[in-house]
């Protein structure tokens, strides 16, 4: 197989840990006395921040330890975490055990990004890129909506077991087939996160980062408390709400060809826009569990389009320097993740998820204004 279906099925892992909480907190919170669902997102908020660190600080080594290799050690760490979070006696140790999969996380996914754009053949990123980004796809499809069934019959521990073996596996396979690659995109110094700020446009799209993060994993990070709090739903039905989602996003990639085709910068616009209409579109659904299924998978669709376009664009920034730009998106990715769900928390427990939604539409509106500006000048060029 090539490296490239390896390389979707590492973030896929890494992915599904990012997700796996939302779905199965309340199951989770049983465990640990005392606590409730919103106090286990927790542990999420932590992973965020701490993958933001670890990819500001750790994934601009990559270029000089070598992507693949940064990717494989990383699979590796992430299981140890895995297993950490598994035996969990308290909420603390799980969170705990989260935080070092953000160590792990933070390399694993730039690293993973930059490697894409390393091995693509030319004209072929997008939609490279595209293949890999379906590992999220995966990450819902599989890894989250499995979990959920998995927390019902057995218990959430054995998600994280399950997990662990998944992240070795994926590590040993993707050694294997990246082995007879030659050793490019590689530095022999690391290049600071700071210098790279300078480069033209990168400012902007890690603010659109931002945004675009901020909208998706504050309002997710509840979405499977809403769905079985607030809707009555069991925890097999709310994971579906992240299999519906997760097949919207792996369809969309038959459109990532289109972005090679009209450029991103014509692109960007519409999907922003679009997204911003999404947002709206859940809030109004916020009390129909049908009506939110099928608002997630038009979520899922537009949101594969728009993390494609974030992140091509910001591969091709700067090829020698690609480890570096792609840990500051992971950093801003999980920054945001951090800010999102401790933010929409109160907004969520005081004013609901409708509400909730209605944020995440105003936090796309900076992506697409710059989306909007940066079409114009290509266009008076």
């Amino acid at each position: 197989m090539s490296a490239l279906w390896y390389l979707m099925l590492a973030v896929g892992v890494v992915g599904s840990n990012a997700l796996v909480l939302s779905p199965i907190a309340g199951d989770v919170a049983l465990s640990f006395a005392g606590h409730k669902p919103s106090d286990v997102l927790l542990a999420s908020a932590v992973y965020g921040a701490i993958t933001a660190l670890s990819a500001l600080t750790l994934a601009p080594k990559a270029d000089r330890f070598g992507l693949a290799r940064s990717v494989c050690c990383a699979l590796g760490v992430l299981a140890a975490a895995m297993m950490i979070s598994a035996m969990a006696p308290t909420l603390w140790a799980l969170v705990a055990g989260q935080a070092l999969a953000g160590l792990a996380a933070g390399v694993a996914l730039p690293a993973a990004y930059g490697l894409t754009a390393v091995i693509s053949k030319p004209g072929e990123e997008s939609a490279s890129l595209g293949k890999v980004l379906t590992g999220w796809t995966l990450s819902l499809v599989l890894g989250v909506t499995a979990s959920s069934f998995l927390a019902d019959a057995v218990h959430w521990r054995a998600v994280f077991v399950v997990m662990a073996i998944m992240a070795v596996g994926t590590g040993m396979l993707l050694w294997r087939a990246v082995d007879g690659l030659p050793r490019t995109g590689e530095r022999p110094e690391a290049v600071s996160p700071l210098s790279v700020l300078r480069l033209p446009g990168l400012m902007g799209l890690l603010i659109s980062v931002m945004a675009f993060m901020a909208a998706f994993y504050g309002l997710y990070a509840y979405l499977g408390t809403h769905l079985s709090e607030t809707l009555g739903l069991s925890t097999s039905m709310t994971g579906m709400a992240a299999l519906v989602y997760g097949i919207g996003f792996g369809l969309a990639s038959s459109l990532d060809r289109l972005i090679d085709h009209f450029g991103a910068a014509r692109a960007a616009p519409v999907v922003f826009v679009t997204m911003i209409g999404i947002y709206v579109a859940l809030a109004v659904s916020a009390s129909s569990a049908m009506a939110l299924f099928v608002m997630c998978f038009v979520w899922g669709a537009v949101n594969h389009l728009g993390l494609n376009l974030l992140v091509g664009q910001l591969a091709a920034i700067s090829p020698q320097q690609r480890a570096t730009v792609m840990g500051l998106n992971s950093a801003v990715t999980y920054l945001a993740m951090f800010v999102g769900t401790m933010s929409f928390k109160t907004i969520f427990e005081v004013y609901g998820f409708g509400v909730a939604a209605y944020l995440s539409a105003l936090c796309i509106v900076p992506a697409a204004g710059y989306a909007l500006k940066t079409c114009q000048r290509r266009v008076q060029v």
